[in-house]
C-alpha cells in the first residue's frame, strides 16, 4: 500500500500576507505620486481575509494592487490567492475595492486536480478529502513528481502542499 502521502491545499501563509501588507503600506505612504491622495490599504475585516483598498480612482487602485503583485512575488506567495472580481466603489471623490483572498478547494477544484494527477501518473492514489485532496504513492519520487506537475499546472486558485509524510 502507500507508504508515502500529502495534502494539496488552497491556502496561503498569513505570516506572509502580514509582511506583504506592511511593506505595501509604507510604500504607498513613502510614494511622491501617492501624496494628498486619499491612497490606502486597509483589512477587509480583522481576520484579515482580505484587502480594502482605497484611492482616488481606479487607476490608483490598480497601482496599488500592482504593488501588492510584486510584494507577493517578491515573498515566493502566488499572486492566485488575491480575488480581484469585485467592482470598484466610488463615492465621496474615493473609489474603493475589496480583494477578498482566495481560501480551500471546493469539489470542483479538487476534481480537476485528481484528474490531472490521474491522467499525467496512474501509478499514485489521489482522493478528495473535505477541502484537501491526498495525494499517496509508495514512491517519494513520485510524489515529487506531482507536485511539480501541480506547481507547473495553470489553475485560477493557488495550490499549496501540507503533511508531507
Amino acid at each position: 500500500m502507500a507508504n508515502f502521502s500529502f495534502d494539496a491545499v488552497s491556502e496561503y501563509d498569513k505570516a506572509e500576507m502580514n509582511n506583504v501588507f506592511d511593506q505595501t503600506e509604507r510604500e504607498i505612504e513613502s510614494r511622491y505620486d501617492f501624496k494628498g491622495t486619499p491612497a490606502v490599504i486597509e483589512w477587509l475585516n480583522s481576520d484579515k481575509t482580505g484587502l480594502k483598498v482605497t484611492g482616488s480612482g481606479e487607476w490608483q487602485i490598480d497601482t496599488i494592487l500592482e504593488i501588492v503583485r510584486k510584494k507577493l512575488a517578491a515573498r515566493g506567495q502566488s499572486q492566485k490567492i488575491l480575488d480581484t472580481s469585485h467592482e470598484v466603489v466610488e463615492s465621496n471623490l474615493k473609489a474603493t475595492k475589496e480583494v477578498p483572498f482566495k481560501k480551500g478547494l471546493d469539489q470542483e477544484k479538487a476534481k480537476k486536480i485528481t484528474a490531472l494527477i490521474r491522467d499525467k501518473f496512474p501509478k499514485v492514489k489521489s482522493q478528495i478529502q473535505g477541502d484537501a485532496v491526498r495525494v499517496m504513492s509508495n514512491s517519494k519520487d513520485d510524489l515529487q513528481a506531482v507536485m511539480q506537475l501541480l506547481r507547473a499546472s495553470d489553475f485560477d486558485f493557488p495550490v499549496s502542499f501540507t503533511n508531507y509524510r
